[in-house]
């Protein structure tokens, strides 16, 4: 607020004659301190018409009202700068005009001194902007339009496009799909100046994931078609719609032909910078880059694919030639070369949910009951939280464990005094031990309010397959944040049983590894089929993209995945691992020693068949250079496949560039936003001098490292060799990666079940071999496979 008025304080009996003669007078007057005032005053305040001039050269005329700016008015400050509009109160509260010195200028809604409503504001470099702003950034639907003839129509939030938007380059290339901190994230299409389209998704502005690529002259999808068949979601993936009737099982049917890391070129720059938008605030006159292009343009890398991008010549035959593409932060490890007539009938869904067969628990859900149970749940939630969280925070007390420490309510169609009405069926509800679980959600740091419009919001959950042999279904909140899954009668005795020893344990250790729990709930639907569900944080909650996945438990019993059934979002197993992970001294001591106590509160009270579910996101090899042989060297035989283009190696051995950076810790450069599954301090590391550490994704992020949650790594891979070289040397391929961990399947007990188990499969298997063995020896064989996969770095 400007300080706009100052006087000494009136003695007691002025301040009576004041009250009974409040007339308005005209009267000049300067102060002592150098300020001046002259036009109308009432009693001894400013009110009505006037200027005043402050010592230090700012000059405001205009409306006053006891002794404040208020009503319409115009302020001037000795740098240039000068608005004029509405004021209220003292602060520039309504509609204005405000020139910045640099020769800015901004049009539109103001609250309390900052832009806040819709305006336009025109840049010194004659950049523009138009629409919604929020606590004086860019927030809402609203056009920005560059000097350079390049303009975004869309979302935006906190001064950076977010959300879905089109953005048209001057040279007319144009991307329509979401954005994220000012870089396309998500699903979206690419449309090229020459006519070629490019179906996929981005991750931070780089390709990455699966997508497909039609050059000029090829028939492709109809957008109107795509968008009615594909909706998106807020987090910019595709949705199929209800009512489409595109068979997901017939495309998902083609294979990509695969290459290894090891095959992969890119011009470390190009690759990298594709396509980013400066992440400073539009109001530092930031600007576009170029249109974002592949390294080698946006044709294909075979020789065919060449001539395909460049020109389209022979792209406007009867049957040109399209591709399926996966990328990994903007590498190209997949291609697959398909005819346009085949795409043109099975447009493939990039991000689309997969079909999952319904669990045996619920095997009477299909289609629209499904949408019942995911309704109900909602509902259920929405009502139990809020019930909750108006009541005083208070310690558990033994009793909220107990067996009357629940809530139950029925939930009729046409609804009740205490409930809405809604398109489900009837239903009975339950939820578990509330005070427990609200105090457990505060105690990961978890708000109330983003808790249930993470998963009661109107976008919906979505079904995801199960990785495991339990029949539950899972289900993903719209933000990926939380993870619901449906539990069998006998896990929930378990969790019941164990809830007060959890408790206890998480809120010792902060750090621990061990699944959190943040609400367990029950349905019964009107003809008395039971369905129980329990709330988890979702440990691959990450802005990066999480590109393996392996769920171990330290047995060798069946633990390996056909190599036919491996997708890009499959959940490998032990055998799988063909890796292992390298870090920092510090951050593997404190890893080890929270695994340690997880596992023996585990032991204590006999859970086995636990795991740790292990997700890693690769960094684009920078090290490697594009250096694939001319096209007129390569044979016609050669250019029909990707996997045949040869990469030449360097002459000598080189030590990579470093892909991640351990930098010391700086609270405010970091996203401190605490998720479902950050909750635990700062990890410190050797390498930076025992101090806390961030890491720094070069040209992508600074992240907070914490324990399970953004550890850098080197994954080392051997190389397969020929037996004449063996006895050489050993040969291993290094990637830096990051790495996210956690324990999950922590509701089986070691019970007569489990025990019959293992004496028959000990029968015809090594018993240390089978996953069903004595918690203590279950604890010690997975704690000692875990050595293996993190060993100790020399």
């Amino acid at each position: 607020m400007i300080n706009l008025y100052y006087c000494k304080p009136m003695k007691k009996k002025f301040k009576l004659y004041i009250l009974v003669n409040m007339e308005i007078r005209l009267e000049e007057r300067e102060f002592s301190n150098g300020d001046v005032y002259s036009g109308q005053l009432r009693g001894t305040l400013p009110h009505g018409k006037g200027k005043y001039a402050w010592s230090d050269g700012i000059i405001y005329e205009g409306d006053w009202e006891e002794g404040k700016i208020s009503g319409k008015g115009k302020i001037t400050w000795l740098s240039g700068a000068k608005y004029e509009g509405d004021f209220s109160g003292g602060y520039l509260h309504g509609f204005g005009t405000m020139t910045s010195p640099d020769g800015s200028v901004y049009s539109g809604s103001w609250r309390m001194n900052v832009r806040h409503g819709l305006g336009r504001k025109e840049y010194c470099n004659s950049d523009s902007y138009d629409g919604s702003w929020r606590e004086g950034l860019q927030d809402g639907s609203g056009s920005y339009t560059w000097t350079n003839g390049n303009r975004f129509i869309g979302n935006w939030k906190k001064g950076k496009m977010s959300g879905r938007g089109v953005m048209s380059w001057g040279n007319g290339d144009l991307f329509n799909g979401f954005w994220l901190n000012g870089l396309r994230h998500g699903s979206g299409v690419y449309k090229y100046a020459d006519g070629g389209f490019y179906f996929g998704t981005w991750s931070r502005g780089l390709k990455d994931g699966t997508g497909v690529y039609y050059p000029v002259g090829s028939k492709h999808p109809s957008l109107k078609k795509w968008h009615r068949h594909f909706g998106y979601n807020d987090t910019g993936n595709f949705i199929l719609s209800h009512d489409s009737s595109i068979n997901l099982e017939e495309l998902r049917n083609s294979k990509a032909v695969s290459r290894t890391l090891s095959e992969i070129t890119t011009t470390s720059g190009l690759a990298r910078n594709s396509g980013r938008m400066s992440e400073r605030f539009l109001d530092e006159n930031w600007s576009t880059t170029d249109p974002p292009r592949d390294y080698m343009g946006h044709g294909p890398l075979s020789k065919s694919g060449r001539s395909a991008g460049s020109g389209e010549n022979e792209g406007r035959g009867k049957n040109p030639i399209v591709f399926e593409r996966e990328y990994m932060q903007g590498v190209l490890i997949k291609e697959r070369i398909m005819s346009s007539i085949d795409m043109s009938r099975k447009a493939r869904p990039l991000d689309g949910p997969k079909e999952v067969s319904i669990s045996a628990c619920v095997s009477f859900l299909g289609g629209k009951w499904n949408y019942y149970l995911m309704l109900n749940l909602q509902l259920g939630i929405r009502y139990t939280v809020g019930k909750i969280t108006p009541v005083p925070r208070r310690e558990v007390r033994a009793s909220d464990f107990g067996e009357r420490a629940r809530i139950t309510m029925f939930f009729p169609r046409n609804g009740s005094q205490y409930t809405p009405s809604h398109k489900s069926i009837d239903f009975d509800w339950k939820d578990y031990c509330p005070m427990v679980f609200r105090n457990l959600r505060e105690m990961f740091k978890l708000d109330a309010a983003d808790y249930m419009m993470s998963i009661c919001g109107d976008d919906g959950l979505r079904e995801i397959s199960s990785p495991g042999k339990s029949g539950s279904i899972f289900y993903l909140s719209h933000d990926d944040r939380f993870v619901i899954k449906t539990l069998k009668r006998s896990e929930l005795k378990v969790l019941l049983r164990m809830l007060p020893r959890y408790y206890e344990h998480v809120g010792e250790h902060e750090n621990t590894l061990i699944t959190k729990f943040f609400g367990v709930h029950r349905l019964k639907l009107k003809w008395g089929k039971k369905v129980r569900f329990v709330v988890m944080g979702n440990m691959f909650c990450t802005e990066l993209k999480i590109h393996r996945r392996y769920d171990l438990k330290g047995s060798t019993q069946g633990r390996f995945t056909e190599k036919n059934k491996i997708r890009e979002k499959t959940t490998m197993k032990d055998l799988d691992l063909a890796y292992e992970f390298h870090m920092d001294k510090l951050l593997r001591e404190a890893l080890f020693k929270q695994i340690l106590l997880d596992c023996s509160f585990l032991e204590s009270l006999q859970i086995i068949d636990y795991s740790l579910l292990l997700g890693l996101h690769f960094r684009a090899p920078d090290q490697l250079n594009d250096i694939l042989e001319p096209p007129n060297e390569m044979s016609d035989q050669e250019s029909d496949s990707v996997a045949s283009v040869e990469v030449g190696l360097p002459r000598e051995p080189s030590i990579p560039p470093k892909g991640l950076l351990l930098v010391t810790h700086e609270p405010n450069s970091v996203n401190t936003a605490p998720g479902p599954h950050i909750r635990g301090s700062t990890l410190r590391a050797f390498a930076a001098g025992e101090k806390e550490v961030d890491l720094i994704l070069p040209g992508t992020a600074r992240l907070r490292v914490q324990l399970g949650v953004n550890m850098p790594a080197q994954a080392h891979h051997k190389l397969h060799q020929d037996q004449e070289e063996s006895g050489t040397v050993e040969l291993f391929e290094v990637y830096d990666v990051v790495v996210y961990m956690g324990m999950i399947d922590i509701l089986q007990e070691y019970n007569m079940k489990k025990r019959m188990e293992h004496t028959c499969k000990s029968i015809q298997y090594d018993p240390m071999s089978i996953s069903a063995i004595e918690p203590t020896l279950y604890a010690k064989r997975f704690t000692d496979f875990l050595l293996k996969v993190f060993p100790e770095t020399a």
